[in-house]
Parts: structure tokens; C-alpha cells; sequence
């Protein structure tokens, strides 16, 4: 017997960790067709992130995902399109059988859905926009470890840095399979942060209305979605070269006194970058307050 079938000393760690694999400690559920053993992952509120999370860990790593009954449609359909994905009867079967638990319930669901729910010994991940760590230790008990995090619907390519707070080893490597971890110090700036993703819908919005204009000057629909879409497609390819600030990428893009210098200063003025400021700064106060 190798030394990868034997338990670690001590708390058994996931395999997304720099140690030897683990057998999930919920009554042998962590072992599949064959005996090799899959860390698990509970995940409670199956919607868009949730789906995100499952379609990026089966990407050819082997785990379990233990889904709760809410968003049931959704849950039946990943369980059915994937191994090792299973629907619980509840949300306290969840938590029993999977080691890291991410709560992705919507805001006004969360403390019905998590009412009565024990958690000891587990690893929380709170990926709930404007529900903090006060909020939750008043329902799940103090001692709960608690990480919050911003994973968004691109983790099921493994392409996207999702922040977290506080940094914790096990959640950090976690994210890190999923594209990529961003730990911040504080939730001061995790708020920042997660103003920020409050501007996904209203980029999709701007390239709707390009292609609207375009079919208004006679330009098939299909046609203008088509070139849209290709034409900011090559713009985040761009994204991925890191050693040029977003700033110089801009600038790398335009030509003095050309179509793009002509577009940014007439419609993207510091009085447009001043009313974006403030709704993001109104956001930010929001999600402070909550």
C-alpha cells in the first residue's frame, strides 16, 4: 500500500491542500467506484453560483459535491449530469456529510434556511452578498469558522480570482483550483470589492445597447450580436496580459485623435465617471450598513 491510501495524522486535510488525500469523514461517503477516496464539498442554495462551483470542481478532480434541496431543479440536474454530485434531504444532511460547506442562499432566505442547523467542526464559506459574519455567528454559534467569499459564475472555467476574508489555508487553496484566491485584510475592503461586482449586469447592458444601435442603422440583429460579442471577446483576451495596467491597455487601444479617443471623451466624461463614483460609492455605503 502506497503512502497516498494511508490517513494523515491529526485533522485530515483536503487533497486542494499541498498534503496526502483524505477520506471524507461522513460514513464512508467519501469513497467511489474503485476505493480511492474525494474530498467533499457541501453546498446549500444551488443557483448560479452554486452551479458555477460544481462545474468547476469536475474538471477532472475527483470530490464529492453534496448539494441541499433548494434551487431542487437545478440540483437534480447537476446530480444527474455528474459523478459524485448528490441532492440531500436537507440542509443539516448537508453540513453532515461534507467537510468545507458553502452557503449560497439568497439574502432574505438565509435564516430560514439555515434555522436549527449545527455546524461544528466545519469550514463555513459565505459567498451571500451583504450578510456578515456577525449576522452568521448569531445563528451558527460563535466558535464557527467563517470565511467570506466572492466567487463568480466564470469559476466553472477556472478563470476568475475570487476574494476572500479572512484568509484561511484551506478556503484560500480551495479558490486557488477554482482560478484563484484574493485575500483581503478586513471586510472594509472585501465591501470595496464586492461593490465592484454590482457592475457585471450594466457591462452586459452597454454591449446590448451597441448592438441595438447598430440594428437601429440596419445591421441584422443576429449580425450585430455576432460582431459584439467577437469584438469584446478579443477585448478580455486582452485582460489576461497582467504586465499591462488597465490604464496602458486602454491606451495601447487608441489612437490619438481616432474613433476610440473620440468615443471616451465624448461620452465618457468626468462628468459619466463622476455618476458612476457615486453609485458605486451609494452601493458600497449599502452593503456597509448591512
Amino acid at each position: 500500500m502506497t503512502d497516498a491510501h494511508h490517513e494523515p495524522a491529526g485533522r485530515p486535510r483536503p487533497r486542494w491542500l499541498p498534503a496526502s488525500p483524505w477520506r471524507s469523514s461522513c460514513c464512508g461517503h467519501g469513497t467511489h467506484r474503485g476505493g480511492t477516496t474525494r474530498e467533499s464539498v457541501g453546498i446549500i442554495g444551488v443557483g448560479e453560483i452554486g452551479r458555477a462551483v460544481v462545474a468547476g470542481l469536475r474538471h477532472g478532480d475527483g470530490r464529492w459535491c453534496f448539494l441541499s434541496p433548494r434551487g431542487a431543479r437545478t440540483a437534480a440536474e447537476l446530480a444527474e449530469r455528474h459523478e459524485g454530485v448528490e441532492v440531500c434531504a436537507g440542509n443539516q444532511e448537508v453540513v453532515d456529510r461534507a467537510e468545507l460547506v458553502i452557503l449560497a442562499v439568497r439574502r432574505r432566505d438565509w435564516r430560514d434556511a439555515l434555522a436549527g442547523v449545527r455546524v461544528d467542526g466545519k469550514i463555513v464559506v459565505n459567498v451571500m452578498a451583504g450578510v456578515g459574519h456577525d449576522d452568521l455567528r448569531r445563528t451558527l454559534g460563535a466558535g464557527t469558522t467563517l470565511v467570506r467569499a466572492i466567487p463568480l459564475p466564470t469559476v466553472r472555467e477556472r478563470r476568475s480570482v475570487t476574494v476572500v476574508h479572512p484568509s484561511h489555508p484551506e478556503v484560500d487553496a480551495f479558490f486557488a483550483r477554482l482560478g484563484g484566491a484574493l485575500p483581503v485584510a478586513d471586510e472594509a475592503a472585501f465591501d470595496v470589492l464586492s461593490a465592484l461586482t454590482g457592475t457585471l449586469t450594466t457591462h452586459y447592458a452597454y454591449l446590448a445597447a451597441l448592438a441595438s444601435w447598430a440594428t437601429g442603422h440596419g445591421i441584422s440583429p443576429g449580425d450585430a450580436d455576432r460582431y459584439v460579442r467577437g469584438l469584446f471577446q478579443g477585448v478580455g483576451r486582452s485582460l489576461g496580459d497582467e504586465t499591462r495596467s488597465l490604464a496602458r491597455l486602454a491606451a495601447d487601444h487608441e489612437t490619438p485623435q481616432g474613433n476610440n479617443e473620440r468615443i471616451r471623451t465624448t461620452w465618457f466624461t468626468p462628468a459619466n465617471v463622476e455618476a458612476l463614483t457615486q453609485a458605486l460609492d451609494g452601493l458600497l455605503a449599502d452593503l456597509r450598513s448591512r
